[in-house]
């Protein structure tokens, strides 16, 4: 029998990866961006609240265009690929909360599949 980690069937590194939309489009263009819009702030929120509530193996990252700016500030978590609305520290809280600590979504945040 094989060993499942030489298999490659170990524990993924991350339980959860969560990507802040970060992208910055010049001021008065249409779609707008989600750096405009406060993500980058955010972002910084998050990831602090993360380590203070002591998510393991849980990493925060800024991303590039997500291309949803639109619907922004957007975050995406994987493995799960669940989409949310970020745009106060109240929402964040939310997120790392229920989503990623309890393993719920937070329908009232989640943006439409497409």
């Amino acid at each position: 029998m094989v060993d499942d980690q030489a298999a490659g069937e170990s524990q993924p590194y991350f339980e959860a990866h969560l990507f802040v939309c970060c992208n910055r489009r010049p001021d008065g263009h249409k779609r707008g961006s989600c750096a405009a819009r406060g993500s980058e702030k955010l972002r910084d929120y998050m990831k602090a609240r993360a380590k203070e509530m002591g998510l393991a193996r849980v990493r925060v990252n800024l991303a590039g265009c997500l291309d949803r700016c639109e619907l922004g500030p957007c975050l995406v978590i994987y493995p799960e690929g669940i989409w949310y609305k970020i745009e106060s520290n109240s929402d964040v809280d939310l997120v790392l909360e229920r989503h990623v600590r309890d393993g719920q979504r937070v329908v009232e945040l989640m943006l439409p599949a497409e």
